[in-house]
Formats: structure tokens, C-alpha cells, sequence
């Protein structure tokens, strides 16, 4: 399978950007180049590679960032269509919302248009490139480097659903930049807008990106733990809730604030709208022809941990992920967290056995999630990581009073048995937190950390028995895990 990569590329070889500042031509010579020349730019964000046909990455190898003119060279120009003709073309190919939901989005489409034709309204297209699951960075990358394939695929929804405003919501400064650019060369200002919003694992400022833009009320539809936007899917759990205790709304359906604006929005992942746009130029067949019949099309993955390469990887749908560790250099040790911070851990041998895909990885015990996957050798201990990762999950819901005593209690057990202060009693906690995982919570952030914690039971079951009898397994915690928080066990 045909492997590519970004690293060490010139640097927008097929043509400059107009709006970019002009760069020094390179020095060629042998010698060192003179104090007055810089040096070549780094890319922007972490490495880009491609296993097999790269589609939301076409162009990478030769653009920092794709601008118009170049973005139209690669993919061409999607032509409107109608809410009706942009639900088949979806359905056809079986898109769904690149996030742990994995909500089918022909059904999202038909929902928020039928919520806003209920409201009298016009929606919103909200694109959420906040990204707040640490360790991921493919939507970042997205936004920064190939703006215009993800506004594509919003203005194909926003036209489709007669969509008043498309905003976009960052946190990264620099790919904030990039949209604001990339909306100014579209001439889209009028009806567009970036709004910057703070950074936090656990969405407790829902619907963040539309009260950025002016409004209150909260938008259906993403992938944040407390914020309405997961209760699209199938499966709910009776009594969800959006994190201040009010009831979880249908997709498309924003709750009014007392005195404020009863809102619709379509709100989706820049992952996701970039499908889109890719499914609209390549047509259903061509779109289908990589990955699985179930899964179509390509995945976006970023890969961490203890990983030599770090990268956000495009691969097809039912590649091995085991080659896809290989690819970046991931020494897997005895584990491989799959999906997130609300993903699972899996053995080394079932990480290598799976392939990329959401049925597969299940069967293997995991969720594909995220996108996320993160390695980790057998220079850390690895109940201290997950230990880490607890107390962010359990800061970050500190406002949260559904789902902080669950959290805490967690957390605490995690860090008592990475401590070496466990006994065979304050594995309770965390055995009740594996029986109710699956089970299901009111609060998917809960779940998420109950299904993290039972996982890592399961696979470190050595380390587990280690820290018990002897209260350490002998090695360091190097924060392969990034969890950044200054709350400590």
C-alpha cells in the first residue's frame, strides 16, 4: 500500500500563494548560507502522512496552506444543490459524522432542516474545530492547512438548508487565521465569521462556538460530552442531560435561554464537512472505490503517544492499524489507547489484529471515537498515565454536579493504586465502573472515563498486580499521556 508523506517537501511548488508575503529565493550552494538568510519554515502543526490515496490531504506535498486558486486546481468547485439532492448524495455514501457519535449525516441534515421549518427560522451551520479532546490535532490540520475543502462542505450544507450565517469555531490561533483568510478569499465575510473559544476537554461551555457568535441557546449535533451535541444518536441514555441538569434535545433544536433566542443549527466537525465536500467532487462511485463497503472513503487519525512519528494520518477505511503504528514508529508496549480520552485501551495483540474501522475496532473491545490513538512503550508506567488523565476528566468537571462525585471517585482510585496506596478494596470503584460502561451513563463524559478506566483494568493486568503487592511496577510516568492539569492524587 502506497505511503506518503509531507515531511521534507519544497514548499508550495506548484505556485504562490498571492496573498502570502514574499520569501527569499533558497541559497544553492554547498557552503553555509550567510546569518542573513532564515531558514526554510517548518510546516505548520504536526506531520501529514497518507496511506494509499490521499484525499483530504491532496496538495499537502506541495502546500503549506492551500489557498483558493489551489484548493480549486485539486478538488474543483462543488456546484449547490438542494436539501433533497445533498441528503441522497450523503446517504449514497453512507457519511457519517467523523466523531465518537458517528451519527449518520443525511439523517442530521433532514433534522435540522425540519426543526428550523417547526421554528419558523432560518439555521446555522456551525463548523466546531475546537477540538478540545487532547492529543488530537486532525481537525487543527484541517482548518490550517486545507480551509477551503472544509468551508466547501459547509456552504454545500448552508445552501442546502437555506442557512443564514456558517460560523466556525477554533481554538488554535493560527488555524483561526487560516479560515479568516480563506473566508476573505471567497469574498464569504458577509455570512461568515470565526469565533475563537477557550480550550477544554469536557464542553461544559456548550454550543461555545454559537454563544461566541452572539447567540444563546445550544446547537445539536458533534461530539461534546455535556453540551446536546451527542444526542443525535440512536441509543441514547434515558434522562441524558446537558450538563446543567436540563433534559438533552433532538439534533437541530437549540433550548431557549430565559429571554433568549430559540436557535437551529447544524453543528459538525471539520473532519465531517470535509467528507462532504470530497463525496460532492468525486461523485458516490468514485467516493465508495477506497475503504470498506460499511465505512467508505478515508479516515483521519492522529496518532501520539509514544509514538516516534507523530501524525495525523489519512488512510482507508479497513487498512490494519497495525501498520498504520509501524508506519509512525509506535513502540506499543503492552497497550494501545484507541478513541480518546472516552475511548478504550487495547492489548497489543488486539491493536494489531484490528483494522481501521469502527466495527472492527469494537470487536476488538475499543471505539474508534475520536480518531485517536495513542501507544504506550514500556518506559512509563502506564497506571500512572491513566492516572493523569483521570484528574484532567475530573478538574475539567469540576461545574458538573450530575457527574463530579462519579469522576472524582475514579480519579481517586486511579490515583491511589498508581500511588501504591491501593488495596484489593479500592479496586471497587473502578470493577463498578467497568459493569456500568456498559450499561450506560446520563452523562457521556461519566461514561467515557468509566469505559477508559475498565479498559486499562483489563489490559495492564500485570502492572495492576504489581502495584498492589509492591505499590510500584518500578517505572517513571513520562507524561506520554497528555493531560495538562494541576490537580495531583
Amino acid at each position: 500500500m502506497e505511503t506518503t508523506s509531507d515531511r521534507g517537501r519544497d514548499h508550495d511548488v506548484s505556485g504562490p500563494d498571492p496573498a502570502a508575503p514574499r520569501q527569499r529565493p533558497p541559497v544553492l550552494r554547498s557552503e553555509p548560507p550567510p546569518r542573513s538568510t532564515p531558514p526554510p519554515a517548518p510546516r505548520p502543526g504536526p506531520a501529514v502522512l497518507q496511506i494509499g490515496p490521499a484525499r483530504l490531504t491532496s496538495g499537502f506535498d506541495q502546500h503549506d496552506r492551500i489557498h483558493r486558486a489551489a484548493h480549486e486546481r485539486i478538488h474543483g468547485r462543488p456546484r449547490p444543490l438542494g436539501l433533497g439532492d445533498l441528503t441522497d448524495l450523503a446517504a449514497a455514501g453512507s457519511l457519517c459524522e467523523r466523531d465518537a457519535t458517528a451519527f449518520p449525516f443525511a439523517r442530521k441534515l433532514r433534522a435540522v432542516a425540519d426543526a428550523a421549518a417547526d421554528r419558523a427560522t432560518r439555521p446555522m451551520v456551525v463548523v466546531d474545530g475546537t477540538e478540545r479532546e487532547p492529543g488530537s490535532a486532525k481537525d487543527t490540520v484541517l482548518l490550517t492547512r486545507a480551509p477551503h475543502l472544509v468551508l466547501d462542505g459547509a456552504v454545500l450544507a448552508a445552501g442546502a438548508l437555506g442557512a443564514r450565517e456558517i460560523v466556525v469555531g477554533v481554538v488554535d490561533g493560527t488555524a483561526a487565521a487560516s479560515v479568516r483568510r480563506a473566508i476573505m478569499e471567497r469574498d464569504m465575510a458577509a455570512r461568515s465569521r470565526v469565533v475563537q473559544v477557550s480550550a477544554s476537554f469536557l464542553a461544559e461551555e456548550s454550543g461555545g462556538p454559537i454563544r461566541g457568535a452572539g447567540y444563546t441557546g445550544h446547537a445539536g449535533g458533534g461530539d461534546g460530552a455535556h453540551s446536546g451535541r451527542d444526542v443525535h444518536g440512536p441509543g441514547r441514555p434515558h434522562g441524558a442531560h446537558d450538563g446543567d441538569g436540563r433534559p438533552a434535545t433532538p439534533p437541530g433544536r437549540a433550548p431557549g435561554h430565559s429571554g433568549g433566542t430559540h436557535l437551529s443549527a447544524l453543528l459538525s466537525n471539520p473532519e465531517t464537512l470535509a467528507q462532504l465536500a470530497a463525496l460532492a467532487s468525486l461523485g458516490v462511485d468514485e467516493y465508495r472505490g477506497v475503504g470498506i463497503d460499511a465505512e467508505p472513503g478515508t479516515v483521519l487519525l492522529t496518532v501520539t503517544g509514544s509514538a516516534r512519528f507523530p501524525a495525523v494520518v489519512e488512510i482507508p477505511s479497513g487498512a490494519p492499524l497495525g501498520h498504520l503504528l509501524e508506519l509512525c514508529g509506535a513502540d506499543v508496549g503492552d497497550g494501545v489507547l484507541v478513541g480518546g480520552y472516552h475511548g478504550a485501551w487495547l492489548a497489543r495483540g488486539a491493536a494489531a489484529g484490528a483494522e481501521v474501522s469502527r466495527e472492527s475496532v469494537a470487536a476488538a473491545g475499543g471505539v474508534l471515537g475520536a480518531g485517536i490513538i495513542m501507544p504506550i512503550d514500556r518506559r512509563t508506567c502506564p497506571l500512572g498515565e491513566c492516572a493523569r488523565v483521570a484528574r484532567l476528566l475530573a478538574a475539567d468537571a469540576a461545574r458538573c454536579a450530575s457527574c463530579r462525585p462519579g469522576l472524582a471517585d475514579i480519579a481517586a482510585a486511579l490515583c491511589a493504586l498508581a500511588g501504591g496506596r491501593a488495596g484489593t478494596a479500592a479496586l471497587r470503584p473502578l470493577r463498578e465502573a467497568g459493569r456500568l460502561a456498559s450499561g450506560g451513563f446520563t452523562c457521556r463524559h461519566l461514561g467515557g472515563l468509566a469505559r477508559f478506566a475498565a479498559s486499562a483494568l483489563g489490559v495492564f493486568t500485570a502492572d495492576v498486580a504489581q502495584h498492589l503487592s509492591r505499590g510500584t511496577c518500578g517505572r517513571p510516568v513520562l507524561g506520554l499521556l497528555p493531560a495538562h492539569t494541576r490537580v495531583r492524587c
